[in-house]
């Protein structure tokens, strides 16, 4: 079996009827890693238990399946769970993150942590997305000199790559959509609440949602319906958009890169061909709400008051508050931030509680854009809303940080609501291009149906091929 490019579906099939064994399956993957993580930097640590894991009984709809998760994702186990700084090395949690639990009982074996840009890129608006001072520069598998983007770099570049059978990422405003983009993977961001954030380091409550990536939408509605709390009714069918409204945003997101706008316009070409009915329209206040700096304060105050909550449970015996995790990096400047600061985090050092006048006008403010969703997608009669994902990939640029000429995720970051990416196509003949489906909060099971149906009808993933550098 290639596990370069085997799908979820592939690797249950060949489970159940005993071709392979899910000790195989570590191991295999495992030679992977070795082989070619070291170009990558995804994988921080592989589960040392794995093998005897894989070796002893397992039962459920995941069982043998090997999955690395981001290390932000609480595992009780001889692995570090670090958000990606050397701060919390001290410290193991007490506890698996439910999420986490709940792939141990639905069999899958937990084969590794994975890079992410550190504090889930929370810590300096001048970073360099899939940078850790734990993992050092991940790698985009596609072209190795691009940004793998971010927070979940580590999880979208490994799935990409083939060095797990699909990851779990984290998603507060794009961290699974845009890695997943630029490393050409499907990438599910649930509705706030549809997955447990317990036992996740976080930075935001109000935003904060584990999501998956995973080589197909099947793949992907597969685990999600694993991790959620409430499993959401999903009927894949390669008809679904027959008869589908869907509103296209242009404004904001077309005409911003001419390579990202021919493969969107194919895939939308694709989507008419399929059945679906398209609806140009624009989002409303979309300019001022990018332009706005309410989003981060929300960010910055809920960022205080959840991690502060989050290292008091977890009791490492140095790092306690935020104020403490700022004089570590301080006392460790050459290792943590020897290419950028922390000025996010001392920003969110210096807000009050969350009772405070300024933070509740700022979240009312976020709270009104983002449902600016429900209103075009009610007054359309609209099944989801369609835009690209993001631009393709940058080059890394450690010194000045990544050039991000747009994004598709703050509407739905802001209400908490649903997005799927799906890869549309290449850049250039090289860098992924995904397309991205918003849809209304719980509404996961239209968009993972419509997003299989477009994969269905375009066939458009690519493995990657590692270049060095863009051609």
């Amino acid at each position: 079996m290639d596990l370069a490019t085997a799908t979820v579906s592939d690797l249950r099939q060949a489970l159940d009827a005993r071709s392979v064994s899910a000790l195989e399956l570590v191991r295999g993957y495992s030679a992977r890693i070795a082989e070619l993580d070291p170009r990558l930097h995804a994988v921080l640590e592989l589960n040392p238990d794995a093998e005897a894991i894989a070796g002893g009984p397992l039962e459920g709809p995941l069982a043998g399946l090997p999955v690395l998760v981001k290390d932000n994702i609480d595992t009780a186990d001889r692995m570090r769970t670090t958000a990606g700084s050397l701060a919390l090395l001290g410290s193991t949690p007490a506890a698996d993150a439910p999420v986490a639990a709940r792939l141990r009982a639905a069999g899958a074996v937990i084969l590794g942590k994975t890079n992410l840009s550190e504090w889930a890129n929370f810590r300096s608006q001048r970073s360099s997305s899939g940078w850790s001072g734990r993992g050092g520069q991940c790698r985009n598998p596609h072209v190795l000199d691009r940004t793998p983007s971010g927070s979940s770099s580590g999880s979208a570049a490994a799935t990409a790559a083939g060095l797990c059978a699909f990851a779990l990422g984290t998603e507060t405003d794009g961290s699974v959509i845009s890695p997943s983009h630029a490393c050409g993977v499907v990438g599910v961001k649930p509705t706030v609440g549809l997955t447990a954030t317990a036992g996740v380091i976080p930075i935001a409550h109000s935003q904060d949602t584990v999501g998956v990536h995973a080589r197909t939408v099947a793949d992907a509605a597969a685990v999600l319906a694993a991790i959620a709390e409430r499993p959401p009714a999903v009927e894949l069918d390669a008809g679904a958009l027959r008869g589908a409204r869907l509103g296209v945003v242009r404004k904001g997101f077309f005409g911003v890169h001419e390579e990202v706008d021919r493969v969107c316009e194919e895939a939308l070409a694709a989507l008419r061909d399929a059945g679906a009915e398209l609806v140009d329209l624009e989002f409303p206040n979309l300019e001022e709400m990018r332009k706005s700096d309410a989003e981060f304060k929300v960010l910055c105050y809920e960022l205080k008051a959840d991690l502060n909550a989050y290292l008091a449970r977890r009791g490492d015996p140095e790092i306690r508050t935020l104020a403490d995790l700022i004089e570590f990096n301080r006392a460790h400047a050459a290792e943590e931030m020897p290419y950028f600061r922390q000025e996010a985090f001392e920003q969110a050092e210096a807000k009050g509680p969350l009772t405070d006048p300024d933070y509740l006008e700022a979240r009312r403010q976020c709270l009104e854009w983002g449902r600016g969703l429900d209103t075009l997608l009610d007054g359309q009669r609209l099944d989801a809303l369609v835009t690209p994902s993001g631009a393709p990939a940058s080059a890394i640029d450690l010194v000045n940080g990544e050039k991000r000429l747009f994004g598709s995720s703050q509407p739905a970051a802001l209400a908490g609501y649903p997005l799927v990416t799906v890869p549309a196509g290449l850049a250039h003949g090289v860098l992924p291009v995904g397309l991205t489906f918003h849809g209304r909060s719980w509404s996961e099971g239209r968009l993972l149906a419509l997003a299989h149906a477009f994969e269905r009808s375009t066939t458009a993933w690519r493995p990657p091929t590692f270049l060095p550098t863009f051609p």
